[in-house]
């Protein structure tokens, strides 16, 4: 990829079109999505894994163009909930999930898991409790119709679960990823302070590595 280039990315997430545009705009690259072509049938994701899931994306919508295409499956992994919501993340709280039932739907299972020790868990200076160490994972792949081959790489970005939500600035599950170590939630983040150290950024960066 150069500079001029144009990028497909199969997806209707518009805040990872958001963060791909941004990543790739540095790059002086621009960025398309399946919001400009309407007409692509959706893509099952049936797969076990992230990279499954992201591989199925980026060779079905390639090949249905005929043209290079980047997907990513990505997620959130609790620990105290065994790994969930994991690749059921978009989809974590039943049909029509949106992030804001996704949210509901996190903190109510953790509220059940945490419920007998309450007052054992770490609390933050406004009273917020963090109930559970977790990652957000990314899969990323890049598929070529022509040579009919991949390109992958993975990216992990590692905090904790709050009771509360902060920020405005994410999407999915930012507003209760706390991070220690900006004392911030990823919501809180700016785009910049974002994209440098996100699951999204890391994967981005290892496959431009191996692009370049």
């Amino acid at each position: 990829m150069k500079s001029g280039d144009t990028v497909v990315v199969a997806t209707k997430n518009a805040g990872k079109v958001r963060e791909f545009a941004h990543a790739f705009g540095k790059l002086g690259m621009n960025v398309v999505s399946m919001f400009d072509y309407p007409d692509l049938p959706e893509v099952v994701e049936d797969g076990a894994t992230f990279a499954e899931n992201a591989r199925k994306k980026a060779r079905t919508v390639a090949e249905a163009l005929k043209l290079p295409v980047l997907a990513d499956d990505s997620g959130l992994d609790v620990a105290r909930l065994g790994g969930e919501p994991g690749i059921y993340s978009a989809r974590y709280s039943g049909p029509g999930a949106n992030d804001a039932s996704n949210n509901v739907k996190l903190l109510t299972e953790l509220s059940r898991c945490t419920e007998d020790e309450a007052d054992g868990l770490e609390t933050l200076s406004d009273g917020s409790k963090l109930l559970s160490d977790a990652r957000f994972v990314c899969a990323l792949a890049l598929y070529d119709p022509h040579a009919e081959t991949f390109i992958e790489s993975e990216g992990f970005m590692t905090g904790q679960i709050t009771d509360r939500p902060r920020g405005q600035n994410g999407f999915g599950y930012d507003p209760l990823f706390w991070l220690p170590k900006f004392g911030r939630s990823m919501a809180e983040l700016t785009p910049e302070e974002k994209n440098a150290i996100s699951h999204r950024g890391q994967a981005l960066e290892a496959l431009l590595q191996q692009l370049s």
